[in-house]
């Protein structure tokens, strides 16, 4: 993750963006697993709690129709 992450800072954000965060949906929750994946890349201060209820499918869908449509326009300009 940290190798998109950092493209992803280096050649799409903007200067008036923050750095992006990553984030991991796991659908079981098994906290050695994500201590594991993250422990090199990450302080314990940065690994967030279980959430055991998500944001509706229809918030999720629409968030990622609006990225892409975002990601879309960015490759279009880059184009021109």
């Amino acid at each position: 993750m940290d190798f998109y992450l950092e493209a992803l800072d280096r050649d799409v954000k903007k200067p008036h963006e923050n750095p992006s965060v990553g984030m991991i949906l796991c659908k079981n929750a098994d906290i050695d697993v994500v201590e594991y994946s993250l422990s090199r890349s990450l302080s314990q201060t940065m690994i967030s709690e279980y959430k055991t209820k998500l944001i509706s499918k229809d918030v999720l869908r629409e968030k990622l129709a609006e990225l892409y449509s975002i990601a879309e326009e960015e490759l279009e300009n880059s184009h021109q």
